[in-house]
This record gives C-alpha cells, sequence and structure tokens, in this order.
C-alpha cells in the first residue's frame, strides 16, 4: 500500500505556499503520494467566499501537472451537504499506519470543533505543520487537551526523513512562504501580477475566467 498523505483545503486558489509545503512533508515522511482534496461544501467556512469548486479544482489540477507524486481528487467536491474529513479518511481506505493528514497548527488545536475528531485520529496519522514563525508548542495545555480528546498517544517531531516516529501526531516544520490565498485574490480582483505567487498555468486559468473579480 502506497504511504498516502491527504492535503485538504479550499484551494482558493492554491499558489506556491501549498505546493511548497506539500513536497517537503512528502520528503520528510517519504511519502510516495500527496493527495491534494479541494472542499466541496465546507463544513468550516462560508461556502459563498469561494470560487466554484470546478474551477478551484481545475486549478489545483493544473499546479500540480508536473509532480510525478501530487494528485488530486474531486472526492469532497462529488459529496452533497456539508463534506467531513472523517469520511474522505474512510472512503480513501489507506490502512492508518500509512496514512497521513496535513494539518497547519491553528487548524490541529481547533481539531475538536472538527466532526468526530476522535475517528478521525483512528483512521490516519496527523501531521502537524506549524506556521514559520508561530508560537505552537505541542506541550501547551491547548495541544495537550486536543491529545487527549482524540486519544492520541504522543506528538513527536520529525527530524529526519530517515526516521519517521511510528506515533499518532508527528510534526513536520516546513518553509512557510509569505504567501496568503487571501492576497492572491485581493491582487485578482485589482488585475495586478500574480507571477511568482502561483504557478502560471493556475494563474492563467484564474483570469480567463474572471475569478475573484479579475477585471474583463
Amino acid at each position: 500500500m502506497a504511504r498516502t498523505a491527504l492535503f485538504g483545503g479550499s484551494f482558493n486558489p492554491i499558489h506556491f505556499g501549498h505546493l511548497l509545503l506539500a513536497d517537503e512533508v512528502r520528503e520528510r515522511l517519504a511519502l510516495d503520494r500527496v493527495i491534494f482534496m479541494p472542499l466541496g461544501v465546507p463544513a468550516h467556512k462560508p461556502a459563498g467566499a469561494l470560487a466554484p469548486a470546478a474551477d478551484r479544482y481545475a486549478m489545483v489540477g493544473l499546479a500540480i501537472a508536473d509532480h510525478p507524486a501530487f494528485e488530486v481528487s474531486d472526492l469532497e467536491m462529488r459529496r452533497t451537504g456539508p463534506s467531513y474529513t472523517v469520511d474522505t479518511l474512510e472512503a480513501l481506505g489507506v490502512p492508518p499506519s500509512e496514512l497521513f493528514l496535513i494539518l497547519g497548527s491553528e487548524t490541529f488545536l481547533d481539531l475538536l470543533s472538527w466532526h468526530e475528531p476522535r475517528r478521525i485520529a483512528a483512521l490516519c496519522r496527523i501531521v502537524v505543520v506549524p506556521r514559520t514563525g508561530s508560537t505552537f508548542d505541542p506541550a501547551s495545555a491547548a495541544a495537550r487537551k486536543v491529545m487527549r480528546e482524540i486519544g492520541a498517544d504522543a506528538i513527536v517531531p520529525v527530524d529526519d526523513e530517515r526516521a519517521v516516529p511510528e506515533c499518532s501526531v508527528l510534526i513536520v516544520h516546513a518553509t512557510s512562504l509569505p504567501l496568503s490565498a487571501s492576497e492572491i485574490r485581493a491582487r485578482a480582483a485589482r488585475g495586478r501580477s500574480l507571477a511568482f505567487r502561483m504557478p502560471s498555468a493556475a494563474a492563467v486559468y484564474l483570469r480567463e475566467h474572471r475569478l475573484y473579480g479579475w477585471p474583463a
């Protein structure tokens, strides 16, 4: 069974920050594939703030086309109603020891608000990626509470891709570029350059489909 990571998000739009993070996690954990999973109807943010799911899916596909270990899935987009990560993990059918869920540190601390967080932890190994410059402390009361409630045994940093610890929650420090999807949307609305912020093929799609208010 291929060692697999699930990287979910709105990708509204996808940018180089997402891609670099995914590739560094892939290397560190010796992953065979990373599945990018654009949200359909998200459970945690207003759907009205998103570009159409089909457009976000298309941009992800264009952005990752040249990476042999990256895939994009429309599994969550094909669901009706809110999409829950626990359902996606179950649908992938990958053994928990070989399935990883990539989360930002802020998202990890908010995990108890998700649907069936304890079941999520049972279906995969969670990879926490702290934002560069963040104050994420795995020994903090907030982190310990999440670990206790999801039934996780340990939270351990991965310092060497040749020795991935066999534990429930891993910490991987990946490069965090000073990019945000909200900044790219704001630039698009003003018709400003998107160069060096997102892959050119995805940027061309964004402009051609007048996404995020791109001027006619």
